[in-house]
């Protein structure tokens, strides 16, 4: 049982890593075609969002299952297909902000003083619009581990011996009758952390949110 927990403690690095960086590329990635489509319009903005719109046709997780086969099962094809999976949802998000944001007088003031478009983009209204994208990526955390934890588990993410969540939950389950702790640590931490992470976004929206912290 120790070495059970001791390989569930191992496995946290590994969860962190992977989801957070996962997570990390999907922001990246979304946040840049949000704010490319938004600001430019026009064709751009028909194209880009076209390609998102198909991406998001498909469910997170089972994209990234689609992505995962197709690459082959690591640890790193399970991040990449992570972000694959999630990068449209913060592109309209992006997107959204960007619109509501590059008609107002601050923005047309810099583009009055002369202020180069991509100044305008990156120093005015990225860091406006990066509050409900941080908000949205700590709400979107939780389901990425589980994620990771169900493409280990399906036999698509981490490979043995590494000390990952899904991947011992899944050969835990074979003795579950008579070794039950197998399958139980590895569980209980998947449960642990995503309502710990759930928590921690709600209490980031209050916190970030004025309206909601006057209700």
């Amino acid at each position: 049982m120790k070495r059970v927990l001791s390989r569930v403690i191992a496995g946290t690095r590994g969860v962190f890593l992977l989801c957070g960086l996962g997570t990390l590329m999907a922001v990246s990635i979304g946040t840049a075609t949000g704010l490319l489509s938004g600001y430019v319009g026009g064709f751009v903005d028909e194209v880009i969002m076209r390609i998102t719109d198909m991406f998001l046709s498909f469910p997170p997780l089972l994209l990234a299952l689609v992505i995962s086969a197709v690459l082959g099962p690591s640890l790193t094809n399970s991040m990449i297909a992570i972000a694959i999976a999630w990068w449209p949802w913060y592109t309209r998000l992006a997107r959204g902000q960007v619109v509501s944001l590059k008609e107002r007088p601050f923005v047309e003031a810099a583009r009055a003083t002369g202020v180069k478009n991509f100044w305008i983009m990156f120093q005015h209204i990225l860091p406006n619009s990066l509050t409900p994208i941080v908000v949205q990526a700590s709400l979107d955390f939780g389901s990425v581990i589980l994620t990771a934890a169900s493409l280990s588990f399906l036999g698509l993410g981490a490979q043995p011996p590494t000390p990952e969540w899904g991947l011992m939950l899944s050969i835990g389950r074979y003795y579950f009758l008579d070794h039950w702790y197998l399958a139980t640590f590895p569980g209980l931490a998947i449960l642990a952390t995503v309502l710990a992470f759930n928590l921690m976004s709600d209490g980031l929206r209050e916190a970030l949110s004025p309206k909601l912290r006057r209700v």
